[in-house]
């Protein structure tokens, strides 16, 4: 039988040379014939969709790290973020710590407040599936509790002193995702904003932070872009309209096969005068790096943290008629001076520029400003006092923070883990919630008066070792302000809002701690930027 078959194979596979031969194979046809080869003739079943889909990710992982292909239910979770809202029950939720998913809050307005939900409530099931105590992902859950806006989900909850489950009919209603987590005054005249994305709506909830800062005496203002990993151009582009003059540039674009762009300021901000800082880190990335370059390039403000990303290539995104979509890198990002915020990379090999966060913690980089070494080639200028800035990727910032490690031990990372101080935060409000906020009415009261005691600290360490975690008696010390500071911040965020958690958790934070402190030494800052 062989020796019948394997004549055969080469006559056919003869037959499909002579007839590639007849016309130029280009490379559309090439991958086309490919495919139907696979198709046709594979031993096993195939899939055409897997391998299609498989074949464009293999084609961009060829180009860049930041080219990419999503189906269309990833190209759905993709786009929700960023454009600010979805269809759903509108609560804010913790599941990973204790496998039973706990409201942290409702929205106010939303779908879950209107039938009565509250903070603490543990919803068990989800239209007569079992969530609780079965593992299920994050994803799975939000699955299930999104949907179509007037459509219906019928939850069973358990709630704290009910001794049986509480049935809820919930209509969904469009959610609204907010990119400003937090907005408080930090001093009497400094204004703090910290934004986690830039999405469709950011620039609203900027400009009503900064309204109500400044109602509240604001004269200079931090903004924190920690973590931020970016999100929309036009978001950035309009957040740093309220520093710069009309005309002002903001952020181009410099691209071999697709138009250049320039995007300038286009009127008098309303904040030119007071003091800014903005905080970044190594986790800042894309539209904070514009937001960064601009305000830095200008001297508008100063930079305070650690070397930021480095994200700085453009993706346009292409749709396919069933919602699928490849956003293809068509161009990069420079800032005013000229520096490409891109960092090197090389093309295919993505695995050694997804650990560029790693190369720079062993250089040292992470602990040491001089642990950066800069050619002049890469050495720009501001605009305006025309001071040193640095390109090669990323934003450099004016003022360097070190990374502080001290308090980070296996003691501390094993409680963590384990989800030791979330499952006790929980346990504690159940048995408490009222009292403390009978006790502390208000968020400046909590923040200011609240104390967690030694007794506290003393329930975690037995639930600790409860969780099998052995005490440690050094290593505790080390970390027990920022235990006893976490679990305060974990505390306010679910009784009052999450702008608690970070009023509370910035105090020990060195980068937010140093900005603060330059904003409010005028001479430094000064010549901090006129160096």
């Amino acid at each position: 039988m062989k020796k019948l078959l394997y004549p055969f194979t080469f006559a056919l596979m003869a037959m499909i040379a002579l007839r590639m031969a007849a016309f130029e194979l280009t490379p559309d046809r090439k991958l086309q014939y490919a495919e139907g080869i696979i198709s046709n003739y594979y031993v096993d079943s195939v899939n055409r969709d897997t391998i299609v889909d498989e074949a464009i990710k293999a084609m961009l992982k060829t180009l860049d790290p930041h080219s990419l292909y999503s189906t269309p239910e990833e190209t759905r979770e993709l786009n929700a973020p960023l454009l600010g809202n979805f269809s759903g029950i509108g609560i804010q939720f913790n599941l990973a710590s204790t496998d039973t998913l706990y409201v942290i809050q409702t929205i106010a307005g939303g779908p879950s407040e209107k039938v009565g939900l509250l903070p603490g409530d543990r919803i068990i099931e989800v239209n007569d599936t079992l969530i609780a105590g079965v593992k299920m992902k994050n994803s799975d859950v939000m699955k299930r509790l999104r949907g179509p806006k007037g459509s219906t989900v019928n939850v069973k909850v358990l709630r704290q002193g009910v001794d049986h489950l509480i049935d809820f009919c919930i209509t969904r209603d469009d959610i609204p995702i907010y990119s400003v987590d937090a907005a408080y005054m930090a001093d009497p005249t400094t204004g703090y904003i910290r934004i986690s994305q830039f999405a469709e709506k950011t620039p609203k909830e900027f400009s009503e932070a900064i309204g109500k800062l400044r109602r509240q005496g604001m004269k200079n203002l931090i903004i924190d872009l920690q973590d931020n990993g970016g999100g929309y151009l036009n978001a950035a582009q309009e957040l740093a309209n309220h520093f710069l003059k009309k005309g002002d540039l903001i952020v181009y674009t410099d691209a071999p096969r697709s138009p250049s762009f320039k995007y300038v300021a286009e009127k008098d901000g309303d904040f030119t005068d007071g003091r800014v800082v903005v905080l970044v880190n190594n986790y800042s990335a894309s539209a904070s790096e514009i937001l960064s370059g601009a305000i830095q390039d200008h001297d508008r403000g100063a930079i305070v943290g650690r070397r930021t990303f480095g994200k700085g290539l453009v993706q346009r995104p292409f749709p396919f008629p069933d919602g699928s979509m490849i956003r293809l890198t068509i161009s990069k990002y420079y800032t005013p001076s000229g520096r490409c915020i891109q960092k090197p990379y090389t093309k295919g090999n993505t695995d050694d520029y997804h650990s560029d966060m790693k190369h720079r913690y062993e250089s040292g980089e992470f602990m040491h400003s001089d642990s950066i070494h800069l050619p002049d080639s890469l050495k720009y200028e501001t605009l305006k006092t025309h001071r040193p800035v640095y390109g090669g990727g990323g934003i450099m910032p004016d003022r360097f923070v070190p990374l502080d490690t001290t308090w980070y031990t296996p003691y501390y990372r094993d409680v963590l883990a384990k989800g030791v101080i979330y499952k006790w935060v929980l346990q504690y409000l159940d048995a408490n919630r009222a009292k403390i906020k009978s006790q502390y009415p208000d968020e400046e009261k909590f923040v200011d008066k609240f104390e967690v005691s030694p007794e506290i600290m003393q329930q975690i360490i037995e639930h600790a070792t409860k969780a099998d975690i052995e005490f440690n008696e050094e290593q505790y010390a080390r970390s027990s302000e920022y235990m006893r500071t976490l679990v305060k911040a974990l505390l306010a965020r679910d009784i009052y809002e999450n702008s608690s958690y970070f009023r509370i958790m910035n105090k020990l934070n060195p980068i937010y701690n140093e900005g603060l402190r330059l904003i409010n030494q005028p001479k430094e800052y000064k010549e901090l930027l006129n160096r």
